[in-house]
């Protein structure tokens, strides 16, 4: 039994080196409503990557390479590929998740968390936290995902965070979703223990002291926080809705409006005297030349 199984076994095997690959099926493991891997866009990488299988000897056809080949696309996290033996190839491929988008001066990429880059493309959006800054192989954008996934998973901290920014290693700058202020964490280390200390100060010092007071809050030292009070006063934005007939102005915005019109108002007075003297001067300089043809007159 041994010896007819071994026997078989090789049977098939050099049977199907023999036979030429007449299909060509590929699975897209992830797909869903935002797939932008497609079966098409699989088989169009390989034949750009001068890969030809259909037509091909199965027996010429390694599988290893494909696989190699396929894990080289920014689109593809992983490849699997199989040698059926009815002359057909499966190729399942996983397509990249990204984790978070990187905006790198003019440059925009997603990551996944093998820190593998995609560039964004118009025809293709991820709902991912946003981070603007520079990141190299020493200091990769993998750093942040500890921190994110940390963020992303506490309510207060999700709704609160709107994007990151890093300056350098140790000044990462979270941007709130109101005006205001920014939270400067320093680096990634001992985060727990810092966002502990932004939600006590959250709870008793920025109520009594005033949301904007401050422009910066700073974690980056241990067991204390550090607030630089705020030099500008924070711009208001004011949004005007099509229906509304006219848009209310705030305080600074009266302001700086009335300033002009009282100018104007005090030159429009000057110009009403100017304007009266003129027709006094009229009035009397007529009545002069009216007197001696009276006395004609008479």
């Amino acid at each position: 039994m041994a010896i007819a199984l071994t026997t078989g076994i090789l049977w098939a095997r050099n049977k199907s080196r023999g036979e030429l690959c007449t299909v060509v099926d590929v699975e897209v493991l992830n797909a869903d409503s935002t797939s932008f891997v497609t079966p098409q866009g699989v088989l169009s990488d390989l034949a750009g990557q001068g890969v030809k299988l259909e037509g091909k000897y199965m027996g010429d056809i390694d599988a290893s390479d494909i696989e190699e080949a396929l894990r080289q696309s920014p689109y593809l996290e992983n490849a699997d590929c199989v040698k059926c033996q009815d002359g057909r190839i499966l190729i399942r491929v996983s397509q990249l998740v990204p984790v978070l988008r990187v905006f790198d001066g003019d440059a925009s990429y997603y990551v996944n968390r093998a820190g593998k880059r995609m560039a964004a493309s118009s025809y293709y959006h991820c709902d991912v936290p946003v981070v603007q800054g520079h990141f190299t192989r020493k200091y990769p954008a993998t750093r942040l995902v500890p921190l994110i996934d940390y963020i992303e998973g506490d309510s207060m901290l999700h709704s609160l965070v709107t994007m990151y920014q890093v300056r350098d290693t140790n000044n990462i700058i979270l941007v709130p979703n109101f005006s205001g202020h920014v939270i400067n964490i320093g680096d990634v280390d001992d985060f727990e223990n810092k966002f502990a200390k932004l939600k006590l100060f959250y709870r008793d010092v920025l109520p009594v002291k005033g949301w904007n007071t401050y422009d910066t809050i700073s974690l980056k030292w241990n067991h204390q926080i550090v607030a630089t009070k705020r030099v500008k006063a924070v711009e208001q934005v004011i949004e005007s809705h099509p229906e509304d007939d006219e848009q209310a102005p705030d305080m600074q915005t009266m302001a700086l409006g009335t300033a002009p019109a009282t100018g104007q108002q005090d030159k429009k007075k000057e110009a009403q005297q100017e304007e009266s003297k003129k027709e006094s001067t009229k009035e009397q300089a007529s009545s002069k030349a009216d007197k001696p043809a009276n006395k004609k007159n008479n």
